[in-house]
């Protein structure tokens, strides 16, 4: 069974902004050869979420993992995403789809920024 991660961010009108979420693609993507990693965007970036989900499709993946790269539950946690989950669903429902916690909501996450930033702190 092919299983696929979609990492899933904002977007943003300046291409520089994703480069951190590319380098956090490329390094899952090494770590889980086994494992289809791709970057998709709610907006003003390519491809968005359905597009890459129903490419993700064609090419077989009957298990889609999205992870929100979002620090905190704002509006497009709390009202964007279900409805584009929804739409997701109904539009492959052989197709297992879940979504995880977003980044911000995970303990060992907020914990590995605190200690940088402590660590990082002038002493």
């Amino acid at each position: 069974m092919k299983s696929a991660l979609v990492l899933f961010a904002h977007g943003a009108r300046d291409a520089g902004w994703a480069e951190p979420f590319r380098a956090i693609r490329s390094a899952v993507a090494k770590r889980r050869p086994d494992l289809t990693v791709e970057l998709a965007f709610l907006e003003l970036m390519q491809p968005v979420l359905g597009d890459c989900v129903a490419q993700l499709v064609h090419d077989r993946h009957q298990r889609i993992t999205i992870a929100p790269l979002f620090l905190a539950q704002g509006g497009h946690l709390k009202q964007d995403l279900p409805k584009l989950l929804k739409g997701l669903i109904a539009s492959h429902p052989a197709v297992e789809i879940k979504v995880l916690a977003p980044i911000g909501e995970v303990t060992e996450l907020l914990d590995a920024i605190a200690d940088w930033l402590v660590n990082s702190a002038p002493k």
